[in-house]
């Protein structure tokens, strides 16, 4: 392979002869499951079922909600018996457990009464069938936080993607998922390989392996010598090294290219996966089944049988460790994930989810007690390790006194919290602690400040319409006045006067309102900028990125804001244009002198009196009863507003902004409709009337 590699690295104990020395096994079905709607990274999946509703393995029932999102499907045939909120792994693997909402299955044992969707040839289905499939099928990224795998591949409409990455290093200790995967089925994953390339548009494929895994190797390699399929597939075995299956160093390990500073892969035409993604994206084209289950390494010294296992989402984790010979005397330290990166849990009740790769169940040997934290001694060990190419010692300096913007300047972010500094640290520093608190008050701190924005426009929105309105009423009583100072007038001089002095008043009306409309027009492009610009920024936040989900959720928000502010310019664009649009296109003709209209009738209408008066009545009840619906539907979309920002209620929010769109127009009907009337009541009548 090229001469390439990234800086930095460590070799810890390997480990991964505990669990990958027998074949994978498919475990037993569970008999009740607890399916968090919070499996990926974005918005929670919505329920679409009730308690005491009996589902079908493979069944939706909850589905997507928002642009980045997943639904969630039966992973056993049974009854719906809670749909509530319990402990559950947290997906960003930051926290370790973290309340969500769940839904708990009895099942029944029935599991052929499976719900399929149709088979599909990737071959010859379209790009747009193939990302329906992979999004109503629930597919995440399960080798990091879950990033929805449609979303994912989707980022050839905004970068060139050439080269697809099948990131197989798997280098943290302890973990062999992606090896007992490619050992097994590593035909299927060549072949997911390929439907995904065609996908995002790769032109060639790149598996990158450490030579740790020889079995794998060997299996991936008939599998290349037996295929048919003309894309190009390059298979690279790696020096193992921790950590060359970090995404940034892979690709740089690889390729050569340089993810940027808080950049993507996509960035420089890459897009990487995992073996299990693979798999899970063909077995959803190909075979119709949703993502009900995943293999997930249970290892460590307290297991008498570990190994790779095959399980239901939702099996507590407590009936996968009984499968694998717990012997809790034994058991010191319960850890979701590998030793380097992973978190401790404080309970075995959890459920299996799509992100849990590895469960270490470590006795005291292993996993002794840390020594005390010492001075940092300026050694530049943590330095030397880094595979970022950062300064630990100076984050860590910048972190604990909480110097934020400093951090920042030294490229936290750029920080993959591999470990390896701390693992080098003569003073037992947790650096990584240090960095990963750091940056969650950074990201509280640029939450709090979108919501301050996003106050501050619903404020400015609110003035600009109360002071619109305003303007408007005042306008409107102006103009009655005015008709009702012209209906004094004599006839003779309203046939002479009114004309020059109404075609002076129109003059002066439309050069006000093509001032008006010229900032409105303004304020439209500035509104129509900022609405991109949010976009933009949540379709980098969508493309796998390392932001976590409340970021995602804070940028949806923002873009709901731009949307909602763009609507209300366009809206009194709108009002305006049609406003101004009778009186420039109004022809000359009109000033001329109309014949007299009969007696005790309107000299233009030709309806009497009684019936002008009559109808002004009904026109002013129209008006009142518009305003009342008006207010109604404001009221509504501030309140939308509130839970979108607290709740991000997407659909609550455009169903309140259309009922207040749509009343406007009513009102601003009924409000045209008065006018007219009053102007038809207000005509001058014949002199011939007694």
């Amino acid at each position: 392979m090229a001469d390439f590699d990234f800086p930095g690295g460590i070799m810890p104990p390997e480990r991964k002869t505990l669990s990958n020395q027998a074949p994978l096994v498919k475990a037993p079905l569970p008999t009740r499951v607890m399916l968090p709607l919070t499996q990926h990274v974005g918005q929670p999946a919505e329920p679409l079922v009730s308690v005491g509703q009996t589902v079908r393995t493979g069944e939706i029932i909850a589905g997507a909600h928002g642009m980045i999102s997943a639904p969630v499907h039966a992973s056993i045939t049974g009854t719906v018996t809670a749909i509530e909120a319990r402990a559950v792994p947290h997906p960003s693997a930051a926290v370790g457990e973290a309340k969500a909402p769940c839904i708990v299955i009895e099942g029944n044992g029935q599991d052929d009464d499976w719900q399929r969707m149709p088979p599909l040839d990737w071959r010859s289905a379209s790009d747009e069938a193939l990302l329906e499939r992979l999004q109503a099928s629930g597919v995440v990224g399960l080798g990091g936080a879950g990033f929805p795998t449609a979303v994912k591949a989707q980022v050839r409409q905004r970068h060139a993607i050439d080269t697809l990455i099948v990131n197989a290093a798997e280098c943290e200790p302890y973990i062999t998922v992606d090896d007992l995967t490619l050992r097994t089925y590593p035909g299927d994953v060549l072949e997911g390989t390929r439907m995904l390339a065609r996908l995002c548009g790769a032109e060639r494929i790149l598996i990158g392996i450490e030579d740790n895994k020889p079995e794998a190797i060997a299996a991936l390699r008939q599998a290349l010598a037996t295929s048919n399929d003309a894309t190009p597939v390059e298979l690279k075995v790696m020096a193992t090294r921790y950590p060359s299956g970090g995404e940034r160093q892979l690709i740089q390990k690889l390729t050569g290219r340089e993810v940027p500073s808080r950049g993507l892969p996509a960035d420089v035409g890459v897009l990487c996966h995992n073996p299990g993604t693979l798999l899970a994206s063909l077995r959803a084209v190909r075979d119709g089944e949703p993502m009900i289950s995943r293999i997930v390494t249970l290892t460590g010294e307290a297991l008498i049988r570990p190994g790779n296992f095959e399980a239901r989402l939702g099996t507590p984790l407590h009936a996968l460790l009984s499968l694998a010979g717990l012997r809790p005397e034994r058991l010191s330290q319960l850890i979701l994930g590998g030793p380097m990166m992973g978190v401790t849990l404080d309970s075995d009740a959890l459920p299996l989810v799509k992100t849990a790769n590895c469960l270490i169940a470590g006795t005291a040997e292993e996993f002794p007690p840390a020594p005390p934290e010492q001075a940092c001694i300026r050694c530049g060990a943590c330095e030397t390790a880094c595979p970022a190419s950062l300064l630990p010692q100076q984050l860590y300096w910048f972190s604990n006194s909480r110097e934020h913007d400093k951090a920042e300047l030294f490229n936290l972010f750029d920080c993959i919290e591999c470990g390896a500094c701390a693992y080098v640290c003569p003073s037992h520093i947790p650096l990584v602690q240090y960095y990963r608190a750091a940056k969650g008050e950074i990201r509280l701190r640029e939450r709090e400040a979108r919501k301050a924005e996003h106050a501050r426009h619903r404020f400015e929105f609110r003035q600009a319409r109360m002071a619109r309105e305003e303007a408007e009423k005042e306008a409107r009583r102006k103009a009655r006045l005015q008709q009702a100072k012209a209906s004094r007038s004599a006839p003779d001089q309203r046939k002479t006067a009114v004309p020059s002095s109404s075609s002076a008043a129109h003059q002066s009306d439309s050069q006000d309102s093509a001032a008006e409309l010229k900032k409105l027009k303004i304020a439209q492009a500035a509104a129509k900028a900022a609405v991109r610009k949010a976009e933009n920024a949540l379709a980098r936040a969508s493309e796998g990125g390392q932001d976590p989900s409340a970021d995602i959720d804070d940028l949806e928000t923002q873009l709901a804001t731009a949307r909602e502010n763009l609507k209300a310019t366009e809206t009194r664009l709108a009002a305006l244009q049609s406003r101004t649009a009778p009186a420039a296109t109004q022809p000359a003709s009109t000033t001329k002198t109309e014949p007299s209209a009969p007696a005790s009738q309107s000299a233009s209408s030709g309806i009497t009196t009684e019936d002008a008066a009559k109808q002004v009545r009904q026109r002013k009840i129209a008006v009142a009863s518009a305003q009342a619906a008006y207010r109604k539907a404001e009221k509504a979309l501030e309140n939308a507003v509130k839970s979108a920002a607290a709740q991000d209620d997407d659909a609550t929010l455009a169903a309140a902004r259309h009922k207040l769109e749509r009343a406007q127009g009513n009102l601003e009907r009924a409000r045209k409709a008065l006018e007219e009337a009053e102007a038809t009541a207000h005509e001058p009548k014949d002199t011939s009337t007694p």
